[in-house]
């Protein structure tokens, strides 16, 4: 989107750049809607984002940030900070790295709030320094940053993208699926865009898809262009499986996400929109921990299996044997679906 016309009063939010991190941004945009009813509230994050943003009410308008590094990529944003001189009073910046604040500082936008992150002195002037046992939960740390340093934290509202149906009749049409009304939709994420220690097998997946097949349940696989094989082999299994990996925007997915009855899905980006649609949902955690990054909405079920060596935060395990996910039987997922879709 184009940046919007100056206001006198607005306030622009740097977003994070990953899917599930950009869904729990939008806990703040809420927190900070509450604290400034009247003021609209833009928010410059990737280009790939604009769809999620477009699905939040709270928002005004998505500004794309421009891409590029060195000093390519400095001289973008600061193009971009001098367009937007005069549009806004306040700016939040959420990732910890100094070039994220760049364009707050070239907008001269008179209070730039942020957690101290990467060598930001100068470049933020409202500076935080984050207590990590105070702020334990990356949602937490989020919403700190709409009220003043030493207030209590706001109430946490949890994120709710808003999907119409026109779009989510659109995005079937696109892709040729239909919804039955006499079979519910199982909706299956089986990929982690951070790496191989938060992804449950696939063969666990795939007799999880023939257990919730037989009893009457479609199955939609879900990912992007990585993870079309990883489906290809669930759905080989199964005559009741809809391969969108691969097929579907971002935008698509989370529309046609909506239309899930249930989902099960390892710790990823798109666990936390299947949250934000309000989806009965399974979330399942290798090396990740669900104290950090939970599922936000009421219907989930977390499955871990907390051994001593998790959370390890590692995109390959360092043991070699991925236990944390090996050893998840698939009786303790199916029983979690089960409880959360009864």
């Amino acid at each position: 989107m184009t940046p919007a016309p100056p206001t006198e009063d607005a306030i622009l939010v740097v977003g994070p750049s990953w899917v599930g991190d950009m869904v729990m941004a939008q806990s703040l945009f809420k927190a900070l809607r509450v604290q400034h009813p009247n003021t609209p509230i833009d928010v410059l994050a990737p280009g790939w984002s604009l769809p999620l943003l477009a699905r939040m009410p709270e928002v005004r308008a998505g500004i794309e940030m421009p891409l590029g590094h060195g000093r390519f990529g400095f001289a973008a944003r600061w193009q971009l900070g001098r367009s937007l001189r005069g549009s806004y009073t306040q700016a939040v910046v959420l990732p910890n790295s100094w070039k994220s604040a760049v364009v707050p500082w070239a907008a001269v936008i008179e209070r730039r709030t942020g957690w101290r992150g990467e060598m930001r002195y100068g470049l933020l002037n409202d500076l935080r320094l984050l207590d990590k046992r105070r702020y334990p939960m990356t949602v937490q740390r989020f919403v700190a940053l709409a009220v003043a340093p030493d207030a209590a934290l706001p109430d946490i509202q949890p994120p709710l993208l808003e999907v119409s149906v026109d779009d989510a009749q659109s995005a079937m049409r696109a892709l040729g699926v239909q919804k039955s009304a006499s079979r519910p939709v199982l909706a299956i994420c089986p990929g982690a865009e951070y790496g191989p220690a938060k992804q449950w097998p696939t063969v666990h997946y795939a007799e999880l898809g023939r257990h919730f097949a037989r009893a009457g349940w479609d199955l939609w696989l879900f990912g992007s262009e990585k993870d079309v094989a990883v489906c290809e082999g669930i759905a080989a299994t199964c005559r009741v499986s809809t391969v969108l990996a691969g097929r579907t925007t971002l935008e698509q997915a989370v529309d046609l996400m909506s239309l899930a009855d249930a989902v099960v899905s390892n710790d990823s980006g798109l666990m936390h929109v299947a949250a934000a649609l309000d989806r009965p949902l399974v979330a399942l955690y290798g090396s990740s921990d669900p104290g950090f990054t939970p599922p936000l909405n009421e219907r989930h079920k977390v499955v871990s299996l907390g051994l001593s060596c998790s959370p390890c935060f590692e995109r390959i395990c360092p043991l070699g044997t991925t236990a944390c996910l090996v050893d998840m039987t698939v009786d303790q997922v199916a029983s979690a679906l089960e409880s959360v879709t009864a």
